[in-house]
């Protein structure tokens, strides 16, 4: 079960993201299904493949700040628009 402050990271992840690279768009937070500690911030990604290696990027080190920082393990994921329709 997802708690206040990893909701509060992972919004956060997403907002940093979403200054750098205006274009993605949040689908939802999910647990992973394999470790309910591990958590995804899904988004739909850009076509654009190196875009997509950038974003990827930038997610890696805030997610790893936030694992040193709080000991969170958050993650991007990508998603598609169907999803978000379901979520």
């Amino acid at each position: 079960m997802t708690n206040f402050k990893q909701i509060e990271l992972s919004e956060m992840l997403f907002e940093n993201l979403k200054n750098q690279f205006s274009e993605l768009e949040l689908v939802n937070i999910t647990e992973s299904v394999e470790n309910p500690d591990h958590i995804w911030v899904n988004i739909i990604m850009p076509e654009d493949e190196d875009r997509e290696i950038e974003i990827r990027e930038a997610a890696s080190e805030i997610s790893t700040n936030i694992l040193l920082e709080y000991g969170y393990h958050i993650t991007i994921s990508s998603a598609t628009g169907l999803e978000k329709n379901t979520a």
